[in-house]
């Protein structure tokens, strides 16, 4: 792939304008360049000159963009509101040289006609976190938005005290949401509702153009990607934090990195964020709030299901009684993966439950549980006694024990983002402007199967000292 620059061809913008505000980033007084993703921009086919934190400032524009703000709505923790892009700036369309399309977007660039009460300014530290977890997922094989750059301003903003501002680079396969769904849904506008589905399949669903129940079919496929990616999330110990109906991307990707974390001990009722005090978001309850939200999806939807609503109503019923055994099967896959497991068994199930069950009442460490199972030295009678059963599952299936290992370190991380060392870094980084640290756990992060190159620092579980660990959304 021949690097070139920016190639924009911005369709979104072509979509009735209901959909969407012209807006400008905010000047910035001295913007520095943090991080640039120079990997991603070869991904992308890019050769970027010039002043890169002016570019990522949103200072210059590069030719081709058409800056726009999204309109959505979205249930925020239940509850309704008509949201937008109250803090991020969409530069427009890039096409890469072998055909794939991302939004260019700019988070933390200025108000919005969206920002209602906002400044639409992000401090650097949540920046920093999302251009983290976001790479790091992707190194996982998570779908996922991803990182290209982060800016600070020279500008000082307040989130309970002085912060250095700083705008983030995400590129995304778009930043289509239920929520924008949602919002053409509470217009009472039938023909832009369809006009959005027709654009959103034609982009992420093309295979279903043509298709005669196109609408219904898209639905499915929704619902079938949102299992897949939960699965995935629940299989590392991913915790979005914030499962609002405006963070669910139709493109199937994780979006938006705000009071997201990774467990430590194991404990469904896991809960990080401190904005999420009754627990809706928490680990365990994750593919029940992912059913919820596409129920608000399909919602939506009813009006280009069928003219008569009973219809309508049956079958998005139908499509959402698929989520369960979808989601169901995506786990259970993923978790006879992270057992060495390559054939199904009825029994499978309550051997996972059983290993869960124990992790739980040891408070055990989620990620090396995993990464250590097949040594059951140091670990107590009910393990050792769980551990016989595994292996004799193993043997039943009868494949090789290295072929087994060999399954396992590759779906099982040896590294994850350790949320104290996360918040080592990130305070490393804004606090006394040193960035080794951040560096340093974005090599490892980058090869989270390599089993033998990352230092033990990474592996530890977290100290005693980050019990009650919280997270925060950023705004």
């Amino acid at each position: 792939m021949t690097p070139r620059s920016w190639q924009f061809d911005n369709t979104y913008a072509r979509l009735p304008e209901a959909f969407f505000s012209k807006a400008l980033p905010e000047a910035a007084r001295a913007p520095q360049l943090v991080l640039f993703n120079q990997r991603l921009a070869e991904e992308l086919g890019l050769q970027l000159d010039g002043d890169l934190a002016t570019l990522f400032s949103g200072q210059a524009l590069p030719e081709g963009a058409e800056p726009i703000a999204q309109a959505y709505a979205g249930h925020q923790f239940g509850g309704f509101n008509i949201l937008g892009d109250g803090r991020a700036i969409l530069l427009g369309e890039h096409v890469t040289p072998n055909g794939a399309r991302f939004d260019i977007q700019l988070k933390g660039s200025g108000r919005t006609p969206y920002s209602r009460r906002g400044d639409g300014l992000a401090a650097l530290g949540p920046m920093l976190r999302e251009y983290v977890i976001s790479e790091a997922m992707h190194a996982l094989g998570i779908p996922t938005t991803r990182s290209l750059a982060v800016v600070t301003t020279g500008e000082q903003i307040f989130r309970e005290t002085q912060r250095p501002g700083a705008v983030l680079t995400r590129i995304a396969a778009s930043h289509i949401r239920v929520g924008t769904f949602q919002y053409a849904a509470a217009r009472r506008d039938e023909a832009n509702l369809r006009v959005l589905a027709d654009y959103t399949i034609a982009r992420h669903y093309p295979e279903l153009t043509e298709s005669n129940d196109k609408y219904a079919a898209f639905l499915h496929l929704v619902i079938a990607r949102q299992a897949a990616l939960i699965a995935r999330w629940q299989c590392v110990g991913f915790i979005h934090g914030v499962m609002n109906t405006d963070n669910m991307a139709l493109s199937g990707e994780t979006i938006d990195y705000g009071p997201c974390a990774f467990l430590d001990t194991y404990h469904p009722g896991t809960v990080f964020s401190s904005i999420d005090t009754e627990g809706r978001y928490a680990y365990g309850n994750q593919p029940a709030m992912a059913h919820w939200n596409l129920t608000r999806f399909a919602e939506s939807l009813l009006p280009l299901l069928g003219t008569v609503e009973e219809e309508a109503v049956a079958m998005a019923v139908e499509a959402l009684n698929t989520f369960p055994d979808l989601y169901e099967s995506a786990w259970l896959t993923g978790m006879r993966r992270k057992l060495g497991l390559q054939t199904a068994e009825a029994d499978d199930p309550e051997l996972i439950a059983a290993l869960l069950t124990w992790m739980e009442a040891t408070e055990a460490d989620f990620t090396n549980s995993f990464r250590t199972l097949d040594d059951p030295t140091d670990k107590d009678a009910a393990f050792e006694a769980w551990h016989t059963r595994w292996q004799a599952r193993r043997q039943h299936e009868g494949t090789s024990e290295a072929d087994s290992l060999a399954l396992m370190r590759s779906v099982n991380p040896a590294v994850i983002p350790r949320n104290h060392l996360v918040e080592e870094a990130l305070a490393a980084a804004e606090s006394d402007n040193d960035l080794a640290p951040l560096n340093a756990l974005l090599e490892v992060l980058a090869q989270p199967y390599a089993y033998d190159s990352a230092p033990s620092k990474y592996h530890e579980p977290a100290p005693a000292s980050a019990c009650g660990y919280k997270t925060f959304c950023g705004t």
